[in-house]
């Protein structure tokens, strides 16, 4: 839906109508750098780029200053830091996202039961049963904005409409630290003049066939017969993106929508050839997958080992578990097997991962009878104490205590 860097920011006036715009889109504005820059106020209006500086690390994310020189999540930090040579770089705090988050999301909670969580920065709301004790769709966004400001000190912005995809435009469009209203009356008048890429499910490879058969607006889209559009995108994506362009989306907000997987990668230095190096990082990689999984209260039943090599190839191998667990020493015992029995020929590896699916809340599912895990769970019970208490990294694993990284860690994918 295109990069957002606040230079086409758009925000409602106050007399708007808004009494059919009642889901709401909040969206964190650039939340894992506003998070770090709440211990760095120094720096706030500085280009600021949350990752690492290595030669193969990428920007986990960036402040809208350093976004205006091209810079994204993803971008390589090589090319950020030629792009912006002044700009500054923060090592990211994962732990901290996820604190931060729990707060937000229980803002929403305070508003609606009405809350569908996509990830770990946005949420959509439908606030269309609260009007009674929080008022207008306007101003239950303004309360939302005004309590996340309040209890977090970070910023968030709001899109409100009568449907989910376009509540999502406008959030995006009132970036940063804005709150945009679409009447659903003035929807189409909204959207029709847009570019495609603000359409969801419109990338790189749409747009340029899209862009090729002479569209350039939402509104070129919708006025497009239907079958000359299946020619261009297949007959699902055709029906789909037109009936977007028209503003017609049936998806309702679902309470209770959780993260489908939980997981972390990192990419090392140079290609490693060393088993116990790749050991050591899925170990360290496994606990703190566990740790998202005990914060967030779910359970995985699947585990997943990643493989990158030096020749860019991609290989994953995944185990189902007899039992559901939230342990970082079980994760690592299964992806360990995984990798024993993948590496037999000791390929150099560029990246790994670990990534933990088939979430289910932790309180749905028993343990076994007999579970020979409990001193592991107190351990790293334990350790989530002492790191909530003293700060990341506090206790961990003996086999990790004293020894350098020859990785750099990139945060698992949202799905």
């Amino acid at each position: 839906m295109g990069k957002q860097d606040g230079l086409d920011r758009r925000v409602s006036a106050v007399d708007i109508d808004d009494s059919a715009a009642t889901i709401l889109h909040v969206d964190m504005d650039a939340f894992f750098a506003s998070v770090e820059l709440l211990d760095h106020p120094e720096l706030r209006g500085k280009p600021v780029i949350v990752g690492v500086r290595s030669a193969r690390s990428i920007v986990t994310a960036a402040t809208y200053e350093a976004r205006r020189f091209g810079i994204n999540s993803a971008l390589p930090m090589s090319v950020a830091l030629r792009r912006c040579p002044h700009a500054i770089v923060l090592e990211p705090h994962f732990e901290r996202y996820v604190h931060y988050s729990h707060i937000v999301m229980g803002i929403f909670d305070g508003i609606t039961p009405r809350v569908e969580r996509l990830g770990i920065d946005e949420a959509f709301l439908d606030v269309a049963g609260a009007s009674r004790v929080f008022g207008s769709p306007m101003q239950a966004a303004r309360l939302v904005r005004a309590r996340v400001a309040s209890e977090t000190g970070l910023i968030c912005s709001v899109g409100a409409a009568a449907v989910k995809f376009v509540a999502k435009v406008a959030s995006g469009m009132s970036k940063p630290d804005g709150l945009l209203v679409v009447p659903a009356a003035a929807t189409i008048e909204f959207l029709h003049p847009l570019p495609i890429a603000r359409l969801w499910g419109v990338g790189g490879k749409t747009e340029a066939v899209l862009r090729a058969r002479g569209y350039r607006t939402i509104g070129d889209l919708a006025r497009a017969p239907i079958d000359v559009l299946r020619s261009s995108v297949g007959d699902a994506a055709a029906v789909r993106l037109h009936d977007l362009a028209w503003g017609i989306d049936p998806r309702v907000v679902r309470a209770g929508a959780a993260e489908k997987s939980v997981g972390h990668e990192v990419t090392f230095e140079t290609d490693v050839t060393d088993p116990q190096v790749i050991r050591r990082e899925l170990l360290r990689m496994s606990s703190r997958v566990a740790v998202r999984l005990r914060t967030t209260g779910v359970l995985a039943r699947t585990v997943v080992f990643k493989v990158r090599l030096a020749d860019f190839t991609t290989q994953t191998r995944s185990r189902t578990l007899s039992q559901p667990t939230d342990l970082g020493r079980r994760i690592y015992d299964e992806v360990a097997e995984i990798f024993e029995g993948w590496s037999r020929n000791s390929p150099a590896v560029r990246l790994v991962g670990v990534r933990a699916e088939q979430l289910t809340p932790a309180g749905s599912s028993t343990q076994a009878l007999w579970d020979d895990s409990d001193g592991w769970r107190n351990a790293e019970h334990v350790m989530d104490a002492a790191s909530a208490k003293f700060g990341s990294g506090a206790v961990q694993p003996a086999r990790l205590l004293g020894t350098g990284s020859a990785a750099r860690p990139s945060l698992g994918q949202r799905d």
